[in-house]
C-alpha cells in the first residue's frame, strides 16, 4: 500500500535511489505514491565528499530522514546522514511488515481488490491500529474481538482474521510459577483434582492463552503460561494460582503460590 499524500518532516521513509548526480542523489520513495525526494550531497554522508558514488548507488534502498516538504514545487529534502543504525534497522522492518500486511490484505480481499475498496478497508483498520501489521498482527492474537470497534463488514473481518491466523507469526512469551495444594480430608485426592481443574481453566481461560498444570513433587505443582504479551501471561499465571489455592481452600485445604521451584525438588 503507497500513501497518496505528503511525508511529513521528521519522518524516516524508505526509498530507492533511482538517479546519482554531482550535488546528490534522488530517491524514490517506497511508501508514497508518485513522490520522490532530493537528498543533497551534503546530506549523504558525514565529512567532506569527493565522490557521491563512494557513499551510494543507484538501486540501493536507503532510510532517510524528510528535512522539509514543498508541495507547491514538488520538493521533498532529505537527509540520509541524519538515520542512525538503529532507526535505519527499525525503519526497514517496520517497512517490511507493512508490505507482509500489504500482501495479507490482497489474500483476504482478492488480488483482484479495487483500489477503492482496498483503501476502505485499509482506512478502516488504520482507524483503530497503528498500522495494518499491528492490526493482522491483533487479529491473529484476539481473532474477531481485535476488529469489533471497526466498521467492516462480517465476512470482510472473518477473512482478515482466518488470514491472520494462516500467515502472521505471533510472538510469545512464557512464564511459570508454582502453588502447592495440601487437603488433609479422606477425599483429599478428589479435592486436589479439583482445584488443579480450576487452575486449568475450566473453559475460561483467552483463545490466545496456552496454560498447563502439571505435577512436580508433593504439595507442589507447576503452571506454566505461553500469551501474546508479558502482561497477560502474568495475569494468567496469577489467575490460575489464585483459582486453585480457592478451590482447595474452600474444602478445608491449604494452597501456596510461589515463583520458585522448592530446593529440595531440584
Amino acid at each position: 500500500m503507497k500513501y497518496s499524500g505528503w511525508p511529513e518532516p521528521g519522518e524516516l521513509v524508505v526509498g530507492e535511489i533511482d538517479e546519482i548526480a554531482d550535488f546528490g542523489v534522488f530517491v524514490d520513495l517506497d511508501e508514497y505514491e508518485d513522490k520522490r525526494g532530493l537528498c543533497h550531497i551534503s546530506e549523504v554522508a558525514s565529512g567532506w565528499i569527493k565522490n557521491v558514488r563512494d557513499h551510494v548507488r543507484e538501486g540501493q534502498t536507503v532510510v532517510a530522514k524528510v528535512l522539509e516538504v514543498d508541495e507547491s514545487s514538488q520538493q521533498i529534502d532529505l537527509s540520509i546522514k541524519d538515520v542512525n543504525e538503529h532507526q535505519r534497522k527499525e525503519k526497514i522492518q517496520e517497512w517490511k511488515n507493512e508490505q507482509k500486511a500489504d500482501n495479507w490484505m490482497l489474500l483476504a480481499l482478492g488480488e483482484d481488490v479495487s483500489d477503492d475498496r482496498y483503501g476502505t478497508v485499509a482506512n478502516a483498520l488504520l482507524s483503530e491500529h497503528e498500522s495494518l501489521y499491528d492490526a493482522f498482527e491483533s487479529a491473529a492474537i484476539h481473532g474477531s474481538e481485535a476488529l469489533d470497534a471497526i466498521d467492516l463488514d462480517d465476512d470482510v473481518a472473518e477473512r482478515i482474521v482466518e488470514t491472520a491466523r494462516e500467515n502472521v507469526s505471533v510472538p510469545y512469551v512464557d512464564v511459570t510459577g508454582y502453588v502447592d495444594l495440601e487437603c488433609a480430608e479422606p477425599d483429599g485426592i478428589d479435592h486436589l483434582k479439583a482445584a488443579l481443574e480450576a487452575a486449568e481453566g475450566n473453559g475460561e481461560v483467552p483463545e490466545e492463552v496456552e496454560l498447563e498444570v502439571s505435577y512436580v513433587g508433593s504439595p507442589e505443582y507447576r503452571i506454566r503460561v505461553r500469551a501474546p504479551d508479558y502482561k497477560t501471561a502474568e495475569d494468567e499465571l496469577e489467575a490460575a494460582a489464585k483459582r486453585a489455592r480457592t478451590s482447595i481452600e474452600s474444602v478445608g485445604g491449604t494452597g501456596n503460590f510461589h515463583r520458585d521451584r522448592h530446593e529440595d525438588d531440584e
